[in-house]
């Protein structure tokens, strides 16, 4: 039978109780996004204001894509806990086997909290948790998660809340998410002196698009609004023109802001991000090179195997046989 779900996003005092469930091939950055602000918040608080567990996929400890290992609970022994947050990265599918799928049902039927990091949004999927709920999940993996589950409202957004399901692109916005949860519980001032430990000036609003590029701060608000435009519309680049008269601007003024911020032109820019990308698909995906081609703005194999080697310096061909080599994340 199914608990009725505590609101954890409420003033309280006591101790969160938390279940971090680490998972192989995650990185350190997102462990360490959902462990720091718990351990620093308990650290300012006159009384502990979480009180947490590892928790792993079986009695084997996670490693991380860094090495590292963590000791944990395995899931099957976990009794419950108010709030679990999956931290996983690569290899999803096999991490995704019915018997952690059916210990995420577990704990969520008892009326948990469920929270996911990277690819934990993923998994919660999977186990059917995120059905009529908005989540996102890293940019890389949007267009694949909305594809797969379609009940789920898919958002690009850097973390999304819905009631108790809380999701998170990668591990700066998880930092985003953990101060949103002590906020909510302990008030923003409080909220403000963690993030204030970690000389933190993040963006506290979950609604905010991810992405791509990073450099969030050298961006104004018109180059980040073009950015955002450019990022939709790889495949089929926009003339200039329509950028600015889609942003209520002019060319010029584009062309000064990006000059002024980014000390670049908008064209350059979008060619960047249309070359970030294709070096993505080449090295991550197995899609055809004249299909990379396609998907990121070149009418042309000729025009983009030119572009790709004066930007990347060796050919998209010898980047693919490099990466058959083996490497680490």
């Amino acid at each position: 039978m199914t608990k009725s779900a505590k609101n954890i996003l409420q003033p309280e005092h006591r101790a969160l109780k938390t279940a971090v469930l680490v998972l192989d091939e995650c990185n350190t950055l997102s462990f360490a996004a959902a462990v720091d602000p718990m351990r620093a918040a308990n650290r300012l608080a006159d009384r502990p204001a979480f009180d947490w567990d590892y928790v792993t996929a079986t009695a084997e400890p996670a490693m991380l894509t860094s090495a590292l290992n963590v000791q944990g609970i395995p899931l099957a022994r976990l009794q419950g806990c108010d709030l679990m947050i999956v931290v996983a990265g690569f290899q999803l599918a096999r991490h995704a086997t019915p018997s952690l799928l059916a210990g995420l049902r577990r704990i969520a039927a008892s009326g948990a909290t469920m929270a996911g990091i990277d690819g934990g949004p993923w998994l919660l999927a999977e186990a059917g948790l995120l059905d009529g709920h908005a989540a996102t999940t890293h940019w890389e993996d949007l267009e694949n998660f909305a594809a797969r589950f379609p009940n789920v409202d898919v958002r690009p957004d850097r973390f999304t809340v819905s009631e108790n399901r809380l999701t998170s692109g990668g591990a700066v916005p998880a930092i985003d998410m953990m101060l949103h949860i002590i906020a909510a519980r302990h008030g923003a001032g409080f909220a403000a002196r963690v993030s204030g430990l970690f000389l933190y000036e993040g963006a506290s609003e979950p609604s905010k698009p991810q992405s791509r590029t990073g450099a969030p701060h050298r961006h104004t608000a018109l180059t980040a609004r073009a950015n955002s435009l450019m990022e939709t519309s790889l495949d089929d680049p926009l003339p200039l023109s329509d950028i600015a008269e889609t942003l209520g601007t002019s060319a010029r003024t584009l062309q000064q802001q990006f000059r002024l911020r980014l000390n670049t032109t908008p064209q350059d820019h979008y060619l960047q991000l249309r070359l970030a990308e294709a070096r993505r698909l080449v090295t991550d995906t197995d899609m055809p090179l004249m299909d990379v081609a396609l998907a990121t703005g070149f009418a042309s194999q000729s025009s983009f195997a030119r572009a790709f080697r004066t930007a990347h310096g060796l050919s998209a061909r010898d980047l693919r046989q490099d990466r058959t080599q083996p490497t680490h994340h």
